[in-house]
């Protein structure tokens, strides 16, 4: 069972030193309102999906996280005053709800309602249950994130998903010929080629740890 959500979103944001002074002069109760907005989507019965970070962390001990990611249909978020939006651009939304950052995949998108469908699992954080996206939907997501990382520069953040890519299959088997196969409905042709050539450079990188784990092991 992974930490409650909001201990998770705390913990992100108290080990940044970038929101030190904003906390010292200003102090957030991140526990409750991460369960309001739980709360809330459960009462309006609005279908979502947590995916990003804090879904990650349900599967494998990973990097610290400070906001939440959901898969919303649009009209859904029109149901949620509460979520102020900050920045909408194509099929992402980003927005804020009592001081939380929440970004948004939006279900116009034929990939992300593909993964709100067919790739979720109830998941446990603290004592909640949420509807979670699973190993390989997040593996979907984020090799479908990468090329256009890369196009925008944002090399930082492509390092940072590769490398939730590698935790995820050291610690899980998935069948990539399945989750290329799906990708390869939703990108261009050289984008996939370098989604492939991606996960052919980390499964190299799982070979060299397993050698080197079997040299220790003799």
């Amino acid at each position: 069972m992974a930490a409650a959500i909001g201990e998770i979103i705390r913990n992100g944001i108290l080990f940044d030193v970038k929101n030190w002074q904003i906390l010292m002069s200003k102090p957030y109760d991140f526990f409750q309102t991460v369960e309001v907005l739980f709360d809330t989507l459960i009462e309006r019965e609005i279908p979502y999906v947590l995916v990003g970070g804090v879904a990650l962390l349900s599967y494998v001990e990973g990097r610290n996280t400070q906001d939440i990611n959901l898969i919303l249909a649009r009209g859904d978020l029109d149901a949620l005053p509460e979520i102020g939006i900050q920045n909408e651009k194509k099929d992402f939304i980003r927005g804020t709800f009592e001081g939380l950052q929440v970004d948004i995949l939006l279900t116009q998108n034929k990939l992300f309602r593909k993964i709100s469908q067919e790739f979720v699992a109830e998941q446990s954080f603290g004592n909640r249950t949420v509807r979670c996206v699973t190993v390989i939907g997040l593996l979907i997501l984020k090799c479908y994130a990468l090329p256009s990382l890369y196009r925008q520069g944002q090399f930082s953040r492509a390092s940072i998903y590769e490398n939730d890519i590698l935790l995820l299959l050291l610690n899980y088997s998935v069948d990539l010929d399945a989750v290329l196969t799906i990708l390869s409905d939703h990108l261009l042709k050289s984008d996939l080629n370098e989604v492939e050539r991606i996960l052919a450079d980390t499964q190299k990188r799982i070979q060299r740890f397993s050698n080197q784990q079997q040299a220790l092991e003799e």
